[in-house]
């Protein structure tokens, strides 16, 4: 039986580190924001993936977590947030950090009910006991009209308006589908498109150059140059996003763009793009590199398809 809490006032939220984990918690906060409109929320998050959470109109402190800093970092972040008591400690990291601080009530992985769905769903299992979820929100992100702006002016040499945003990156190379994959892609689907644009860290940009390299499309490669905030405002602006299974298809799922996803090693099952409008595809053989470019293509022209049956453009 759900346990609904009182009111909370002051709720600490302890997220998880990588991009895509990130976004994925954001539902929630969604449902806990819903639950208590009135309240304000801190929030432990990675110096790399902080910027996500910046401009989150019901976030509070921003309290950044190295892992880098070993215990000592712990006991410091401790003695930090042991300032404040808090109504409500979301613990979603599953370390035993919310019995160390002052709080009315804790939900952490060991005390939540267990799923074995999607990510979503297994964070959202872990407010179960103190909330009533009716459904699961999407993912969020939140943009101001600067990222708004720097998008519209780096896409204004553009042709047309149907763009495809590729995002060739990925943290592990096990999980990055072939960069020729990738331009026989962009020509397979030339004729639905007006230009490409490349979006990555700057770790990527030799494999962006390389996709560029010969396309038939104009091309802007932007791997390197911009902001996770910037690159929401791009995707958001594009008609769809393929790539690895990294932290950009998690982003383009938040700004709600339709996303195709390449997965290689990994459970797509569990973490894929939290996305109404996104497919995922791997090879029977589970190696990314067995997923012909044919294939990825087709996948590409039925959601395209689908978004204009519904209306989306």
């Amino acid at each position: 039986m759900t346990r609904r809490m009182d009111t909370a006032e002051h709720i600490l939220l302890v997220t998880l580190s990588n991009i895509g984990d990130v976004l994925m918690t954001t539902p929630v906060m969604e449902v806990l924001h819903r639950q208590h409109p009135g309240a304000m929320m801190d929030i432990v998050a990675d110096p790399r993936s902080c910027e996500l959470l910046e401009h989150c109109p019901y976030r509070d402190h921003l309290v950044h977590r190295d892992k880098q800093q070993g215990p000592r970092g712990t006991l410091a972040l401790v003695k930090q947030l042991r300032q404040r008591r808090y109504d409500l400690i979301v613990d979603l990291r599953t370390d035993g950090l919310a019995w160390l601080l002052r709080a009315r009530h804790r939900c952490t992985r060991q005390g939540g009910k267990r799923s074995t769905g999607h990510a979503v769903e297994r964070h959202l299992g872990v407010i179960a006991r103190h909330t009533g979820i009716s459904e699961i929100p999407p993912t969020r992100i939140w943009l101001t009209t600067a990222e708004h702006s720097h998008a519209r002016h780096l896409l204004s040499g553009l042709p047309g308006k149907r763009w495809l945003a590729i995002g060739p990156g990925a943290r592990w190379e096990p999980k990055r589908w072939p960069v020729r994959q990738f331009r026989e892609l962009a020509q397979i689907q030339a004729d639905h498109f007006d230009a490409v644009v490349l979006l990555g860290s700057g770790d990527d940009a030799a494999h962006c150059r390389e996709i560029a390299a010969g396309l038939s499309l104009p091309c802007l490669d932007l791997a390197g140059r911009t902001s996770l905030l910037q690159a929401a405002a791009l995707l958001q602006q594009m008609r769809i996003f393929i790539g690895n299974d990294s932290g950009l298809g998690h982003l383009a799922a938040a700004v709600d763009i339709p996303t195709v996803t390449v997965f290689g090693p990994g459970e797509p099952e569990r973490y894929h793009p939290w996305n109404r409008r996104g497919v995922w595809l791997r090879s029977q053989s589970g190696r990314i590199t067995d997923l012909p470019a044919g294939g990825v293509a087709d996948a590409v022209t039925a959601l395209l398809e689908r978004s204009m049956y519904k209306g989306i453009h």
